[in-house]
């Protein structure tokens, strides 16, 4: 009798330890795919992760591309939507006749050919000259070396604005100011626009280019200059695409020095450029016959300044849409380590 009432008292408490051990693995499986699904493993990206990358990411486009968007939504507007206060981003007619004043003010086919000569060329002269600087300080070895890469280094963070007057008095005295050889005889001494971040760029990236291949080179009986140009070259691309274009937007987007130097203090000069011309805008529109002076202009008609900004930031924009990925590549590529 008394195993029978054992047996009866100990039947219920056994239940539910049954019952517990049946749901807890079931407990542990849904909080691991939970888990999983939303901060994903080793395998697999959670949604959570996702969303807050993917957020992120979109946050810093919008801060980026804020500014691009405004330009282009008032330039589209015309002044009566620039005054009504309902009208934030999307104008109530297109009006493209901004950019026709704005094209007609600036000159803009005679400015955008003068500008891509005086941006082109020295870029060009920057781009051959660093190359050359930064291969000889990687593969060669010579008394100084080190305090001339301090040097180099040094004088990078100097601002450009110290030596400014200096250069400007050098200029005048070598008889090449107001014209575009204030550019060239700088990029073809290798002391271009932010020419030495460029030869440390060449400097890094020829120095991973393995030893094997210019000794090689030597015994195919191939001298100095000639295996720079079959071997070192070829091999640098993407360097040589990544200063082409960081090069190419430093001298386009330098509207102080361009008009200090090439374009002339009181603009007396035959070259000019769409920064510098943009810089001076509200004078040349009144010139060209706005129907409104320079100040009224500023103060009621956004939309033409915006449109003269569009138009002259349109062909470096251009250009980096059309090499996008080799730039992105580039970048990519020059961080490759060799032996």
């Amino acid at each position: 009798m008394k195993s029978r009432k054992q047996n009866e008292l100990q039947k219920p408490q056994g239940q539910p330890a049954k019952a517990k051990a049946a749901v807890s693995p079931k407990r542990k499986i849904d909080r691991y795919a939970v888990r999983k699904w939303f901060f994903g493993s080793k395998d697999t990206q959670g949604v959570g992760k996702l969303i807050a990358i993917y957020g992120l990411l979109i946050c810093i486009g919008f801060v980026y591309l804020y500014p691009l968007l405004y330009m282009i939504s008032k330039s589209l507007m015309q002044r009566a939507d620039l005054l009504d206060s309902s009208v934030n981003w999307i104008p109530s007619v297109l009006y493209v006749k901004n950019y026709v004043d704005a094209f007609t003010s600036m000159d803009y086919v005679k400015t955008l050919w003068q500008s891509i000569v005086i941006v082109g060329l020295p870029t060009l002269l920057n781009m051959v000259m660093c190359a050359i600087i930064g291969y000889g300080f990687a593969r060669y070895d010579f008394p100084l070396k080190t305090v001339m890469l301090g040097i180099l280094i040094f004088s990078f963070i100097i601002p450009p604005q110290i030596t400014m007057m200096p250069n400007y008095l050098l200029y005048n005295d070598l008889k090449i100011l107001d014209s575009i050889k204030a550019f060239l005889l700088p990029a073809l001494l290798g002391q271009g626009i932010k020419a030495q971040l460029y030869i440390l760029i060449f400097f890094q990236f020829f120095r991973q280019i393995p030893q094997a291949l210019i000794e090689a080179a030597k015994i195919d009986g191939c001298g100095h200059f000639k295996t720079f140009l079959r071997i070192a070259v070829p091999s640098a691309a993407p360097a040589i695409l990544v200063v082409f274009l960081f090069s190419l937007v430093w001298y386009w987007n330098e509207s102080y020095l361009t008009q200090l130097y090439v374009c002339g203090v009181l603009g007396d000069s035959y070259w000019n450029t769409l920064m510098v011309a943009l810089k001076g805008f509200n004078d040349s529109y009144s010139q060209a016959g706005g129907s409104v002076t320079g100040e009224a202009m500023g103060s009621l008609n956004e939309g033409i300044k915006m449109a003269a900004t569009m138009l002259s930031i349109l062909p470096v924009l251009l250009l980096y849409f059309v090499l996008q990925k080799q730039f992105v590549e580039s970048v990519d590529r020059t961080g490759i380590t060799g032996e």
